[in-house]
């Protein structure tokens, strides 16, 4: 229970980067289906959710080594 407090902005970041991919797919895409990210879905999605969680990752605060 520690590890998802101290990482809750990773799985956020995680969860819109889901949600976020799968809506580029779904409203920009790639019409020719020759894009390897933003042809499919999945390949969006994760590709989202990699992105989402290393930018969420910028934002946790230091922590002191005692």
């Amino acid at each position: 229970m520690k590890f998802i407090k101290k990482n809750i902005l990773v799985f956020a970041g995680i969860l819109v980067g889901a949600i976020g991919g799968y809506l580029y797919w779904k409203y920009v895409g790639c019409i020719t289906g020759t894009c390897a990210i933003t042809s499919n879905p999945t390949n969006s999605t994760i590709y989202g959710s990699v992105m989402g969680g290393l930018v969420f990752s910028l934002f946790k605060p230091n922590q002191k080594k005692s």
